[in-house]
C-alpha cells in the first residue's frame, strides 16, 4: 500500500479545465503558497479505449490520495464519460463485457467520489462559480466534506478566490 500524501483533482474536464487549470497555476507559483503534489503525476492508463482500465489507473491514484478535491461546474453531475455503457466492449444485449471484465455503469466522476468516500479521503469541493450550488454535486460527496465556491463576484467581474480555496485545502 502507498502512503498516502498525494491531492486527487477530479472535475468535467472538458467543461471545467479553467478552474482546474488555475488550482495548478497557484500551485506552481512562487508567489502563492498553494502546495500539493497531484495524484495524477503518479501513472497513466496505457489502453486509453477501455474505460475499466482507465478506472484501474484511477484507483492506483486514489489510492495514493490524502485529500480529493472535486471540481463542480455546470455539467459535473451529468457527465456520463468513463460508464461501461459507452465503452466498445460492452455489450447492450446481454449487459456484459465482451473482455470479461466487470461492468461499472458508473462515470469517471462518480466512480471516483464513491471511493474517496469509501476509502476515508479528506474531501474538499470546489465549484466553479461564485456560489455553492450542490445541485450540480454529484450524489456520493453531496453531503461530505467542505464544499466551497471558487470565484467572487465584484463590481459585475467573477475573480478566482484563492483564499477562501486555500482555507479549503488547509
Amino acid at each position: 500500500m502507498a502512503y498516502r500524501t498525494k491531492t486527487y483533482i477530479a472535475g468535467d474536464w472538458d467543461g471545467d479545465k479553467d478552474a482546474i487549470d488555475q488550482l495548478h497555476k497557484w500551485n506552481d507559483s512562487n508567489y502563492w503558497s498553494l502546495s500539493f503534489t497531484d495524484a495524477h503525476d503518479l501513472t497513466q492508463a496505457r489502453d486509453g479505449s477501455l474505460n475499466c482500465s482507465i478506472k484501474s489507473s484511477l484507483s492506483t491514484r486514489l489510492d495514493a490520495s490524502k485529500t480529493f478535491v472535486l471540481v463542480v461546474g455546470s455539467s459535473t453531475k451529468t457527465v456520463r464519460s468513463g460508464s461501461c455503457q459507452y465503452c466498445d466492449s460492452y455489450n447492450s444485449w446481454t449487459g456484459s463485457c465482451a473482455r470479461q471484465y466487470s461492468v461499472d455503469l458508473r462515470s469517471y466522476v462518480e466512480y471516483e467520489c464513491a471511493k474517496a468516500v469509501r476509502d476515508g479521503l479528506k474531501i474538499v469541493v470546489l465549484y466553479n462559480a461564485a456560489s455553492v450550488d450542490k445541485s450540480k454535486c454529484p450524489d456520493a460527496v453531496k453531503g461530505t466534506g467542505t464544499h466551497v465556491a471558487m470565484c467572487y463576484l465584484k463590481d459585475g467581474k467573477y475573480y478566482w478566490d484563492y483564499q477562501t480555496v486555500k482555507n479549503a485545502l488547509d
